[in-house]
């Protein structure tokens, strides 16, 4: 009777499938299933976390389609430098963790490129084609309808997955942390090719570094290239 019981009690609280495609879409559903983690991990079922898969639809539907008119919304401007380098990255991203089934890695790559579109105001025109792309091994439905709303009549099944041109996967900046006495300071954006001498020169005219160092000569600096700059006082 008691094994009886819990049975039931699990049985009343499970989840019904369609009562979750009814209230947020098939897609949502879809991407949250995928999202949940690795295949082989198993996780508990969250449903408050359905509602950040919705809202990840809704923004990427939002940064091409006016909510309103129900009119495609593209950013006439091609995208900056910083923008495409994010989608041919992400490109990249997307594709290697398909291949390596991780459904969930690849749709956290695509929320990060989307956030960055929705900080812009919207999606530049020349990004719209290759997002949709890479959405719809996803997110199928909602893929095949922003595909026909940029003008295609053909289903976007068919469509190649966008290419990660390599030269746009280089970092053409490093971000290196100044430490003084153990302790960051500062930070320093130099040329990723640059030299250890430029790296320790940029930062030692940072604002924030002379004045901790508040006139003092450094008893070293040590550059490891690539990843930081340690300053002993």
């Amino acid at each position: 009777t008691r094994t009886l019981g819990k049975m039931g009690k699990s049985l009343k609280n499970a989840i019904d499938p369609n009562d979750m495609c009814e209230q947020y879409g098939a897609d949502t559903l879809r991407l949250y299933l995928m999202s949940m983690g690795p295949l082989d991990a198993s996780r508990p079922w969250e449903s408050k976390d359905v509602v950040g898969v919705h809202r990840f639809l809704q923004r990427v539907w939002r940064n091409i389609v006016d909510e309103d008119t129900g009119a495609v919304r593209l950013l006439a401007d091609p995208a900056a430098d910083e923008t495409v380098r994010l989608l041919h990255r992400t490109i990249a991203g997307v594709r290697e963790e398909l291949d390596n089934l991780r459904f969930n890695t690849a749709i956290a790559k695509l929320i990060e490129l989307n956030n960055h579109l929705t900080k812009l105001g919207g999606c530049p025109v020349d990004i719209a084609e290759p997002l949709v792309k890479m959405l719809a091994p996803l997110a199928p439905h909602a893929a095949e309808e922003l595909w026909s709303k940029l003008g295609h009549a053909d289903s976007v099944t068919y469509e190649a997955f966008p290419v990660a041109d390599p030269a746009l996967l280089v970092a053409d900046t490093v971000e290196y942390p100044v430490q003084i006495n153990g302790k960051v300071r500062s930070r320093v954006t130099v040329a990723a090719d640059a030299s250890n001498d430029a790296v320790q020169a940029a930062a030692m005219a940072d604002d924030k570094v002379v004045a901790a160092l508040a006139g003092a000569t450094p008893k070293k600096v040590i550059v490891v290239a690539g990843r930081m700059v340690n300053i002993v006082a």
